[in-house]
């Protein structure tokens, strides 16, 4: 039975007025007393339970499920001060991604110093642009970048209707229109953070420097990436220019096809914590994907490039893939 979570996925109801004055949407005050009843993922009985995965700890059983507080995620929550806001939303990112080297046994060394699993949200123009940062080495979780993103080309209305169908039913629709920022925006952004982590060549579009993205699929960056640099009007940067498929990763490896994430979870027994299509909570269960293969022995290869000389043309580097 699925845990329901009193209030939506964001963080507090009442914003500070500096807040309130660095956002530009209009729709700060709209409901601003709103709750809601948000169904989620994981039953506290399956957060509570010990997975047969290596990688994953138990949870306390006293330590119960509570939805991440989003406006932390984009580094705008004004209430972590708040004793009943911290009872009530986990500001703890790491959370469900802790690793049990006691029981890691069959580790190999990797390509890669860091792996980048990225899950974008949207399906006419990205709304949401999440990162979880994991060693590949030590499969320990690393860090987080999220940001909401705000559509180039819709008219108000058409977002309105885009985000309520989306983010509408999860209860962070809210959230959302507080804190989304356009895709011009997000990549500087996106840029400083690596160039933060040292993974950039150079700090404006550079390639990146013993890391690589790890996707569910090849749509992210085959696909989606270049269509919303074309409609931002910005030049594909290079960074995106090659990345790890994990579905082919995960066929090549186990032997065995895997359709998406949920497939991968399924199969390797990982329960599914928080919302899917909440591309934070993806992105997330993505990595505990990746942790577990990595802990099985699976060595990550990039699956897929493009031609510098040709972006539009990308090859794909393995002959058994998902396709």
């Amino acid at each position: 039975m699925a845990v329901v979570a009193r209030a939506s996925l964001l963080s507090p109801t009442i914003l500070s007025s500096n807040f309130k004055n660095s956002l530009s949407s209009p729709l700060l005050a709209i409901s601003n007393t709103r709750r809601r009843y948000v169904h989620v993922n994981a039953s506290v009985s399956d957060l509570n339970s010990t997975s047969s995965s290596p990688i994953l700890n138990s949870e306390s059983k006293i330590d119960r499920w509570k939805p991440t507080c989003l406006y932390y995620t984009q580094g705008k929550c004004v209430k972590m001060d708040d004793p009943a806001h911290l009872e009530t939303f986990n500001h703890d990112c790491l959370k469900g991604l802790h690793i049990d080297g006691v029981e890691v046994k069959h580790v190999h060394s990797q390509n890669f110093d860091y792996l980048l699993v990225l899950d974008l949200e949207g399906k006419v123009e990205i709304l949401e642009f999440p990162v979880v940062m994991i060693n590949a080495r030590t499969m320990e979780y690393v860090d987080f970048f999220h940001r909401f993103v705000r559509p180039a080309k819709m008219t108000e209305e058409r977002v309105q209707e885009y985000i309520a169908g989306k983010y509408g039913k999860m209860g962070v629709d809210r959230v959302w229109h507080d804190t989304a920022v356009t895709f011009k925006e997000v990549l500087p952004q996106f840029e400083s953070w690596m160039a933060g982590h040292h993974l950039l060549k150079s700090e404006q579009c550079g390639a990146l420097i013993g890391a690589a993205f790890v996707t569910c699929g090849n749509w992210d960056l085959k696909t989606k990436v270049p269509q919303q640099c074309s409609v931002s009007n910005v030049k594909l940067p290079s960074y995106f220019m090659e990345w790890i498929n994990l579905k082919d990763i995960y066929l090549n490896f186990y032997k065995r096809r895997a359709t998406g994430m949920r497939t991968m979870m399924k199969e390797l027994d990982i329960p599914l914590v928080g919302n899917h299509h909440l591309g934070i909570d993806d992105s997330k269960n993505i990595a505990r994907v990746l942790q577990r293969m990595l802990a099985d022995g699976a060595v990550m290869q990039i699956t897929a490039r493009r031609s510098f000389r040709s972006p539009q043309n990308v090859e794909f580097l393995f002959e058994n893939r998902i396709r």
